[in-house]
């Protein structure tokens, strides 16, 4: 594989490993957030329910005032620098002599948003634990109807900083893992289906020919194997036609080197058929006119296949042409009257014309009654019936009673090469179909099966076919 299609794999790989560490990141960040407020409010929370607790044990003893020993004692075990607590009827302070005059900010607890507590830890951090601080709560004893205390942020902020720093060690490591899980999902599920993909695509490049001997998509159901799929049956679809234009240019190249030559044996062949119609012999006379006129034909099809150096028909010359003789005609160059052992029904109105060139339309009659014929042999049947619809369309019947086409040829069998039999080249329904269609009409396999198979040719009237 060139180097230069490595680098796609693994960037692409690369990039989901870090757009998976940064969206777990992301998502870290929005539950980092709320987590820190509530850390914020739960540490408030305690010391309130400490200073409460310090509060109330001193009102137990009936005793307001106390040493300041042991008021440092219970502020200290409490986290606190000042307690107010006021109840129905009286009203409990500590830490009144060290309470400072001022504080930095004020906090009540009992009213209070998401939004609030998120913007008031991230103050605690953005100051560093520098402030003194008054917070206001709910408290514990219905007889208490204010509780307030005052506090350093200091510890405050260490512990929240130590948590943040614990949320980042945390998600970097749950980013981490996520992101080596989900890549190595991605690389199994997409990563390397898309590698394949890219593999097969390059090679068929290189060489369209050589069929893909790697299948796949054929255990997914998802998009990717639906791709796959259609991948492999594009490739296949691509490889056929290029089989097909390949056996084409072959196929032209061959004619256009013996067309030539063909036509000065062709000529020669004219020229002895000119002399057998010369011999008196009734037998004689009726083989060489049908001689003739097939000796005529080929000429003229070698003469315009060098005139537009290709294969191609000429625009069609329409007349009205009377069917049931250009049928005849037909019958009479394959032999088809003569055979005792050989059925040929032909139900159509002498007087029954159709707008066609007459050259052109008995090459299509020809192909299909000769395909019609030779696919039965002796005790064969060919019939052929002809209608036109109230809008002047006619449709005309082509039918055999021979074994009937397979199912796997029908799809294509009107593409050259694609539904040859074998010894034969596949030509004689394409070229049929292109008459056809530059008569303005339609073709198409109305029947087939073991009973028979009918072919149907839809032409145009005059008024509507007249243009090619």
């Amino acid at each position: 594989m060139p180097d230069h299609y490595r680098p796609i794999t693994a960037s692409l790989r690369s990039r989901l490993l870090i757009l998976t560490f940064f969206f777990v990141m992301v998502v870290s960040g929005f539950v980092y957030l709320p987590s820190i407020a509530t850390f914020r409010l739960e540490f408030l929370e305690k010391r309130l329910e400490n200073a409460q607790i310090a509060a109330l044990a001193l009102e137990e003893r009936g005793d307001s005032s106390v040493s300041p020993l042991l008021e440092e004692r219970l502020l200290t075990q409490s986290g606190v620098i000042a307690v107010i607590l006021r109840g129905q009827e009286k009203s409990l302070f500590l830490g009144f002599n060290v309470m400072p005059e001022e504080v930095d900010a004020s906090y009540d607890l009992r009213t209070t948003s998401l939004g609030m507590l998120i913007f008031d830890a991230y103050d605690v951090l953005n100051t560093g634990g520098s402030r003194v601080i008054r917070v206001v709560g709910t408290p514990m004893s219905p007889q208490t109807r204010w509780l307030e205390i005052t506090l350093d942020e200091a510890e405050l902020y260490e512990e929240l900083r130590n948590y943040s720093n614990n949320v980042l060690v945390l998600a970097i490591i749950v980013s981490l893992f996520t992101g080596i899980l989900v890549y190595l999902a991605l690389h199994w599920m997409l990563v390397r289906p898309i590698r394949k993909i890219k593999d097969s695509i390059v090679s068929f490049r290189r060489q369209p020919e050589v069929p893909n001997r790697v299948r796949m998509g054929r255990n997914r159901s998802d998009e990717i194997g639906l791709v796959q799929r259609e991948l492999a049956r594009m490739q296949e679809e691509v490889r056929q036609s290029l089989k097909q234009k390949s056996n084409l240019a072959a196929l032209g190249e061959a004619v256009a080197k013996i067309n030539h030559d063909l036509r000065n044996v062709l000529a020669t062949a004219q020229l002895a058929s000119d002399a057998l119609q010369r011999v008196d012999h009734p037998r004689v006379q009726k083989v060489s006119r049908r001689l003739v006129t097939a000796v005529s034909r080929a000429i003229a099809l070698c003469e315009a296949t060098i005139r537009h150096g290709k294969a191609e028909d000429p625009l069609p010359e329409k007349a009205e042409v009377e069917l049931r003789d250009l049928v005849f005609d037909v019958a009479t160059s394959l032999g088809l009257l003569d055979g005792e052992d050989f059925t040929f029904d032909c139900s159509i109105d002498e007087h029954f014309t159709v707008f066609v060139d007459a050259e052109q339309f008995h090459r299509v009659l020809l192909n299909l009654c000769r395909n019609a014929g030779e696919v039965q042999g002796k005790g064969g049947y060919i019939g052929l019936t002809a209608e036109k619809d109230t809008a002047g369309t006619s449709h005309i019947r082509i039918m055999d009673k021979g074994p009937g086409i397979p199912e796997t040829v029908r799809p294509n069998l009107f593409k050259a090469f694609a539904s040859a039999k074998a010894g034969g080249t596949g030509l004689g329904l394409a070229t049929a179909r292109d008459i056809v269609l530059a008569h303005g009409g339609q073709i198409g396999l109305e029947q087939t099966g073991p009973e028979g198979t009918t072919f149907i040719i839809c032409l145009p009237p005059d008024e509507e076919g007249g243009g090619a």
